[in-house]
């Protein structure tokens, strides 16, 4: 495909509430344009409009509205939309039927029970796509001679694409499913998803019924064999039906869209970009690979503009929108994801893998019992920012418009009700004036617990916060919200973050790119000159990419070498001809193979390629895999398994054909100084600052522009800040220098600000902890299920951090902290791990095995904090597998116990100890010791590994601030999740005497055997909440009762640390308590305690709290 001369070359971005349009001119110069996605009342499709714009003002000719526009004189037209993202969103889909195998007919409604927020008491199921189910009675199975289960006699064996033999118990009816299809037709539903099991090997099944849905009438039919023929039938059946779901949506589209061109386009090549970054004639272009459209286009655009080949240095995508950031990594290609989850729907096809934080322009911003919080709520397009003009809230964009960041005077007029009017600066502050009395007001009320650094307020003596202050605080927290995405995406897959060039790109990430980057120890933002409209300007460079896939069972080595080497060179041959017959030479197409390998008896499957790993004698022809695949895992996960087998899932070919497209360079060299055409007041740390504006489009290259300064340009505001340097580029590109940050040392007294981005940063440690645990881990368990928990405790053992995993393991791991400080005292030396499950030790039940690592400073003889992880073992033996048997009479029959066990001694990990002790439950009569020991002893050292990151993390916090400070506000955070559950108490409490006139809950249920179990709950909105459980029967056989620990989870619907909060503001009678000494707890039965946990769960509504204390 040759680049077209003489003609009008367009690249379309349809955004949400933008069309952006970049248009390439038969002269070679190129021009920009940015309009509303919609503008009823002006033009009815806004790509259509931009392409008429444009015309009509280069060729001087009139390209009348209500007339379909001329082609003559287009060469091509590369479009990226949100009409499927939108569509999946809203659930404004097409109609749809599901076929599936009889048996399976909720097998989507059921789907993998993943909840995206532990913390919710009240799930909300995502909605099917699908409004009727046909149930066929077929059956296909894997043959495996080695199964055991009751096997049926085949109809017939037959073997699949993967090589592997099937057999067919139950043959398709065709005449029952023409029937059932007709009555889905006549119920008006014409778009069909087709998912039988085992079809990614085996589809004839699948194509018969396709075929006969054609021919019946219906005019969307997607075959999940043919969508995404890969193993896992939830992925691949959520998959297929949103491919029957959106299909028709974007047909409907592209109808219209070339309904407004004379011939329908049918003589313009037109383009339209897919999820995986690569270009697809529009007649291919489905719903199953349209979700990331648009997100795709601004990745390329980074991609190939940022990165430097010479350098290597990778890129950091940051495309900060009104509502949401989006965050992507480039290092030489293209980082792609198979699985992943848009609006409650998992779909099983190859994206980019792009991060998205609630956090942009139009964020909202409160002030929560002491903490200042941005997002997630957002403003919206409507009414927007208080700056609108629309009675909107106060968002990011407010606070950077009161610093003095935004311009008004270089807006353009479109604000208001009438759309006439300028930012308003004014009903900005007024809204500010307001929010500063309340966090003021706050402040002065809470003396004894809040005070404010004055060090930090350079303009300010006083204890009251400015105005300015308030702003600024805001705008540090939201950068430090968008620091989190970036620190995930960079190390949780083992990579530096601060060896990245940040690359900036939409609206209003220009604002916050130097603030962000110092943040993340980057030294260099590159912003792109076409950053306001990079999507639409990345799809003009984008390449035209087929892909072709099949699964596939084999093992990789040497026997199988010649059967892989045939079915790649097979699929490659199909991409060359393919990219062929659509105009592209030979010269112009280069093809990539990739393998879908994973270790054997694991489900982690990585999709490897084998550049840069040349092939030899001992290799297929593709490249030298297993040493690419082996570097890749070590590197993901910190550990290889070379005693196993690696099995091929799958084999993928990207063909690439290359649009030969090339930017032209139209910028001036300048002479002398670039020249600020005004100069303005912006605030930063230090206060007000002179700074100088800027006009983009005037600077010549070559020039530095010293911080502090702003840059402005047509579709975006760059704010250079103070020991920053700012540097137009040959290519007309900004790139910007990050200094160090200036600003004096933070004392240990409490700053509200700093409080709030210390809590991200604790947060984001526990985060990443869980990341690498579940990276280093090997059991499905820990590594799919996530059934784990990470957490950073103070000094004395109190919770100050913790990441959204398991509410019952968060709730409980304070208490085993807190045990074996009591217990081990000063035996706890540097170097030192610790392992316990035991309930009288803060166990939830036994096989979750906790990890505690305490942490020691040069100086300092006890740990300055600690770091624990919690992890589910499938199994450490017992009278059952699992190791929770229903049945159980002592605590030892449910498996191996440990209480202070020293998993790590002086920095050697006890493995010889913890082997004996996990097999010792063998000693007991029909017991066993674990049944899967590497497993064990493969996650506990994950476990580890988690503690040391946390560890590290802390010791850089610790170097950065100084020990004194990171303990000060370890404290804080405490103190102020008191706070934040005093006020949680207190709305309680109005809302309670509001309903019901009284501050008294009381309940009442029972056990299975009649056990009583009574609840009293009294709120004292002033103090705190007192709780007795009155008539609670004492603890017997078979003991279905709540370890304490267990029981001290608290949900709210704000985050802060769990179990120190609650149970300081609570006074408990618990009428068990003389039953935890460690004698009595041999008869302990912690898994039967699930009744009383949902019961009082359920007791307290919406307090959504739940926690017994131990009595002393």
């Amino acid at each position: 495909m040759a680049e077209t001369k003489g003609k009008f070359d367009f690249a379309i971005d349809r955004g949400g509430t933008f069309t952006d349009v970049f248009a390439r001119l038969p002269d070679g110069r190129e021009r920009v344009l940015k309009l509303l996605s919609r503008d009823p009342q002006n033009y009815k499709d806004a790509p259509t409009e931009g392409i008429r714009r444009v015309l009509e003002k280069e060729t001087g000719r009139a390209f009348p509205r209500d007339q379909p526009v001329d082609t003559s004189l287009i060469g091509w037209i590369r479009m990226g939309t949100t009409v499927a993202t939108n569509a999946l969103l809203e659930r404004e889909g097409e109609r749809t039927a599901l076929l599936v195998t009889l048996g399976f007919k909720d097998l989507l409604h059921i789907g993998t029970q993943a909840r995206p927020k532990l913390f919710d008491l009240e799930v909300a199921v995502p909605e099917v796509l699908y409004e009727e189910v046909i149930e066929v009675d077929e059956r296909v199975v894997l043959r495996q001679d080695g199964c055991q289960l009751a096997r049926k006699d085949p109809k017939r064996i037959v073997t699949g694409s993967t090589g592997d033999s099937l057999e067919v118990w139950r043959e398709l009816d065709l005449e029952r499913v023409e029937k059932d299809l007709r009555g889905v037709l006549s119920r008006g539903i014409t778009s069909l998803a087709v998912l039988l099991l085992h079809s990614y090997t085996w589809s004839d099944h699948e194509k018969a019924v396709g075929a006969l849905a054609r021919r019946l009438g219906f005019t969307q039919v997607s075959l999940s064999s043919e969508v995404m023929p890969m193993v896992r039938a939830v992925p691949r059946g959520y998959t297929v039906c949103a491919d029957a779901y959106l299909t028709p949506k974007i047909h409907q589209y592209l109808k219209g869209f070339t309904s407004g061109f004379k011939g329908g386009l049918k003589d313009v090549d037109v383009l339209f970009m897919q999820s995986d970054g690569g270009l697809t004639p529009m007649e291919q272009f489905c719903g199953s690979r349209a979700v990331l459209s648009g997100p795709a286009g601004g990745v390329v655009g980074y991609a190939i503009t940022s990165y430097s080949q010479m350098e290597k240095k990778p890129v950091i995508g940051f495309d900060m929108g009104g509502t949401s950031t989006d965050v992507s990594r480039y290092a030489g290609q293209y980082e792609h994801v198979f699985e992943a989850t848009t609006a409650g729907v998992t779909l099983q096809a190859p994206q980019l893998d792009i991060n998205t934080v609630a956090a942009g322009g139009g964020s909202r911003l409160f002030f929560r019992s002491g903490m200042f919080v941005v997002g997630p709520e957002s403003a919206g397009a409507h009414p927007g920012p208080a700056c609108y003009r629309k009675g909107g809230p106060l968002t990011v964009t407010d606070a950077n418009l009161a610093l003095g960041r935004l311009l008004p005077s270089f807006f353009p007029k479109i604000f208001g009700p009438g759309e006439n009017e300028p930012l308003s600066l004014e009903e900005t502050m007024k809204h500010f004036h307001h929010l500063t009395r309340e966090i003021n007001l706050f402040l002065s009320s809470n003396q004894s617990q809040v005070s404010t650094n004055g060090a930090n307020r350079s303009h300010n003596s006083t204890s009251e916060m400015s105005v300015e202050e308030v702003a600024m605080g805001f705008i540090r927290v939201a950068n430090e919200a968008m620091c989190r995405p970036i620190r995930a995406l960079t190390q949780a897959k083992g990579h530096d973050t601060s060896q990245h060039v940040l690359a900036c790109f939409g609206g209003a990430g220009g604002q916050h790119a130097c603030a962000i980057a110092r943040a993340l120890g980057m030294k260099t933002v590159f912003i792109h000159k076409y950053s306001g409209v990079l999507s639409a300007y990345g799809l003009a460079l984008a390449d035209v990419v087929e892909e072709v896939q099949e699964p596939c069972s084999l093992q990789y080595e040497q026997h199988s070498f010649s059967e892989l080497d045939r079915r790649v060179e097979q699929l490659m041959k199909r991409c060359h001809d393919t990219l062929c017959a659509r105009g592209f030479t030979s010269g112009q197409i280069t093809t990539e193979v990739f393998l879908h390998l994973r270790y054997k008896g694991t489900d982690c499957a990585l999709m490897v390629t084998a550049a840069g790993y040349p092939s030899n004698a001992q290799t297929c022809l593709a490249g030298d895999f297993r040493s690419a695949f082996t570097k890749r895992y070590l590197k993901e996960f910190g550990f290889t398994i070379p005693d196993r087998a690696i099995m091929v899932d799958d084999i993928r070919v990207r063909g690439c054909g290359k649009s030969g497209i090339k930017s032209v360079y139209n910028t001036k060299m300048g002479h002398g100084e670039a020249k600020p055409v005004t100069m303005t007041k912006c605030y930063f740390e230090e206060g007000y600052l002179d700074t100088g504006v800027y006009l983009w489009e005037e600077l010549p290259c070559g020039h530095s522009i010293q911080g502090p300064a702003i840059i402005i340009d047509k579709n975006s505001t760059i704010l250079v800040e103070p020991c920053c340097e700012a540097r137009l580029t040959e290519g007309g590109d900004v790139s910007m220098t990050v200094g160090s940050d200036p600003h004096c040392a933070l004392g240990t007294e409490l700053n509200t600000v700093q409080l709030s981005i210390f809590s991200h940063r604790f947060m984001s440690i526990a985060e990443q902890m869980g990341r690498v645990l579940q990276r280093t881990s090997i059991s499905t368990n820990i590594k799919e299920r996530l059934d784990f928990s990470c957490a950073v405790f103070g000094p004395d053992g109190g919770l100050v951090s913790n990441a959204p995993h398991i509410p019952v393991h968060l709730g409980a791991m304070q208490e085993t902290v807190q045990y074996q400080i009591r217990s081990l005292g000063n035996k706890l030396k540097e170097g030192d791990v610790i392992l316990s499950n035991h309930p009288c030790a803060g166990g939830s039940h036994l096989p979750d095995l906790t990890v505690i690592t305490p942490v020691f400073r040069k100086g300092v003889s006890s740990p300055v904090f600690f770091v624990a992880s919690r992890g589910h073992h499938a199994d450490i033996g017992g009278i059952t597998p699992g190791s929770m048997p229903p049945h159980s009479t002592s605590l030892q029959q449910e498996g191996a116990v440990f209480t202070s066990f020293k998993l790590v001694t002086g920095g050697v990990f006890q493995e010889e100890a913890v082997t004996e002790a996990l097999m010792a439950p063998a000693q007991y009569p029909d017991s066993s010791g674990t049944r899967n020991l590497h497993d064990n002893l493969s996650d506990l050292r994950a476990q580890v590994a988690a503690n040391q990151r946390g560890s590290q993390l802390v010791g850089e916090l610790i170097d950065s601030y100084g020990l004194a400070v990171v303990q000060a506000y370890m404290g804080y955070i405490q103190s102020n999740a008191e706070l934040a559950v005093r006020d949680m108490l207190r709305d309680f409490a109005r809302r309670r005497r509001q309903q019901t006139g009284s501050l008294a809950v009381e309940s009442e249920d029972f056990m299975d055997d009649g056990t009583a179990i009574r609840l009293q709950v009294q709120i004292n909105e002033e103090e705190g909440q007192e709780q007795r459980f009155g008539g609670t029967a004492m603890l017997h056989a078979p003991s279905p009762s709540l370890p304490s620990s267990t029981a001290c989870a608290a949900w709210s619907d704000r985050t802060f640390p769990l179990i120190r909060a609650v149970l300081h503001q609570s006074k408990s009678s618990y009428p068990l308590a003389q039953s935890f000494s460690l004698p009595r707890m041999q008869l302990w039965l912690e898994e039967m305690s699930s009744r009383p946990r949902e019961w009082l769960m359920s007791s307290l509504g919406h307090l959504r709290c739940a926690l017994l204390r131990r009595a002393a």
